[in-house]
C-alpha cells in the first residue's frame, strides 16, 4: 500500500511541476533537463565487443549507472572503422541520453581519414570524462623470424610487399598507426583489415597474417599466453607492461601515440546536463578500484578537468589530422 501511495504521490508532484512550469512559461526541455536522468542513458561504442573501446565503456558505464540511479546501456555500433557509431552519436538528440565512447581513433584520426566527414569532432562533441590512456604494442606471429622492429623493417625494406599487417578495420586506430609506422620507416607492408581487434588473433596465432599493432590492453593477454610475441611499443617512453621492449622511437621510427578513452556528449547537450555528467564521471574515474583495473590492463588512469580534456583532444585532432593527410592514409 505504501509503495502504491508513494508512486501516485510522485506522479502527482510531477504533474504539478509540469503545470507550474507551463503556467510560468518555462520550456518543457528545461524541466526535463533539471530532472536528468529520468531514464536509461545509452553509450554508443563504435567497435565490436571485446576490444579497448568496449572494455573502457563497460567499466565506466557500470559505475556511472550506480551514481545516476539509471541504467547505462552500452550499444556496440561497429562499421567503417569507427565511422558508423560515431556518426550515429553525432546525429543523436543532444539531451544527455546518448553518449559516445570516444578515443583518438574516432575523434582525432577520422578527421584526417575522410575528406567529407559527416561530423566535426571539435564542433560536434564535448568530452565529459576522459578516463584512461593506452599505448599500442606491435605483436607478431610466434614463428616470425624477427625479434625486433628493427629486424622486421630491414627485411621489409629488402622484400617489399612480402609481409602483412592486420588491423581492426579500415580507418581504425590500429590501421592508421601501423600505416604511419610503415610510411615513416619507408617500407611496403600489405594491409589486411578485419572487423574488430578480436577477429585478428585467430589468424595471427594461426600464422595467416604476420604482425598487428594493437592496443596494449587487448594484446596483453595474448602475449602473456605466449600466443604472439611483442616487438615494439608506441609510447614516448617504454611501457611498464613490457620494460624490455623498445619503443618505435628507439627502433629508429620517429612516431609515438597513446590513445585516450572516455565519454563524449553531443556538443549541443545543455550545459547543466554536461556539467552533471562531468561531475558524476569525475567521481567514477577517481574510484580506486577502477583505476586499479585500468592499471592492471596496462593503462594510465587520467585525472583531467574540463579545460584540460578539451586541450588534449584539440591537440591530438590537429596533430593527427595533419599527419594522416601528409602521409595520405585513406579509410578505404
Amino acid at each position: 500500500m505504501n509503495s502504491h501511495f508513494d508512486s501516485r504521490r510522485q506522479a502527482f508532484l510531477q504533474l504539478a511541476a509540469l503545470a507550474s512550469a507551463t503556467a510560468l512559461g518555462m520550456p518543457l526541455t528545461a524541466l526535463s533537463q533539471a530532472d536528468f536522468p529520468n531514464r536509461a542513458v545509452r553509450v554508443i561504442v563504435p567497435q565490436p565487443p571485446g576490444g579497448g573501446f568496449d572494455f573502457v565503456a563497460r567499466q565506466l558505464g557500470e559505475r556511472l549507472s550506480r551514481r545516476l540511479g539509471q541504467s547505462v546501456v552500452v550499444e556496440n555500433r561497429p562499421g567503417s572503422g569507427t565511422l558508423v557509431g560515431t556518426d550515429a552519436a553525432a546525429r543523436a538528440t543532444p539531451d544527455g541520453y546518448t553518449l559516445l565512447m570516444g578515443s583518438v581513433s574516432n575523434i582525432a584520426l577520422n578527421m584526417g581519414l575522410y575528406q567529407k566527414l559527416s561530423y566535426d569532432s571539435l564542433r560536434d562533441f564535448e568530452p565529459v570524462g576522459l578516463a584512461v590512456s593506452y599505448g599500442y604494442t606491435l605483436v607478431a606471429r610466434r614463428d616470425l623470424p624477427f625479434g625486433s622492429l628493427r629486424e622486421l623493417i630491414a627485411f621489409a625494406r629488402a622484400n617489399p610487399g612480402k609481409l602483412t599487417y592486420a588491423s581492426a578495420g579500415n580507418g581504425s586506430g590500429q590501421h592508421v598507426l601501423a600505416a604511419a609506422l610503415w610510411h615513416l620507416a619507408g617500407v611496403d607492408v600489405v594491409h589486411v583489415p578485419y572487423k574488430g581487434a578480436q577477429a585478428v588473433y585467430p589468424d595471427l596465432i594461426g600464422g595467416r597474417v604476420d604482425v598487428f599493432v594493437d592496443l596494449s590492453s587487448t594484446s596483453r593477454a595474448q602475449i602473456a599466453a605466449g600466443a604472439v610475441k611483442p616487438l615494439a611499443t608506441s609510447g614516448a617512453e617504454r611501457s611498464p607492461l613490457h620494460p624490455d621492449i623498445p619503443t618505435f622511437i628507439e627502433s629508429g621510427v620517429a612516431l609515438d601515440l597513446e590513445s585516450w578513452f572516455g565519454y563524449f556528449a553531443p556538443a549541443k547537450t545543455p550545459a547543466e546536463t554536461q556539467d552533471k555528467l562531468r561531475r558524476e564521471l569525475a567521481a567514477v574515474i577517481a574510484d580506486s578500484d577502477l583505476r586499479e583495473a585500468f592499471t592492471k590492463a596496462g593503462g594510465k588512469p587520467l585525472s583531467l578537468d574540463a579545460s584540460a580534456e578539451r586541450a588534449l583532444v584539440r591537440r591530438d585532432v590537429e596533430r593527427w589530422t595533419k599527419l594522416v593527410r601528409e602521409i595520405g592514409i585513406k579509410a578505404d
